[in-house]
């Protein structure tokens, strides 16, 4: 059974910092992309990044683009998504997913997601 277990949300001030994990049971994580996506309140889930499986390949989108950085650690069966120069418009709940195959950045190409951890950016 795939299980992603999102953690290391939080509540964060303006050019604040948070490491988002997501950690990987039940399948080869080695062969699988990861992609972190995020929904606000009241908008449509979208694509923040993704990385491919072994970890060669990674994507942005363009409003995180220097601020956000994903990384993998298939020994340790993680991802991570370090996100940096926090501002309010990335409050919302962040979603890791799984696919097996090439890179995908958009969310209909991924079917296995985990549950979500709240990223809340305020002062």
């Amino acid at each position: 059974q795939v299980l992603l277990v999102e953690s290391g949300g939080g509540l964060v001030t303006p050019g604040g910092s948070l490491r988002l994990s997501c950690a990987a049971s039940g399948f080869t994580v080695d062969y699988y992309n990861i992609g972190w996506f995020r929904q606000a309140p009241g908008k449509e889930r979208e694509g923040v990044s993704c990385i491919s499986g072994s970890g060669g390949t990674t994507n942005y989108a363009d409003s995180v683009k220097g601020r956000f950085t994903i990384s993998r650690d298939n020994a340790a069966k993680s991802v991570y998504l370090e996100m940096n120069g926090l501002k309010p418009e990335d409050t919302a709940v962040y979603y890791c997913a799984g696919r097996f195959g090439g890179l995908r950045t958009q969310r209909p190409e991924y079917p296995y997601w985990g549950q979500g951890t709240q990223v809340t950016v305020s002062s």
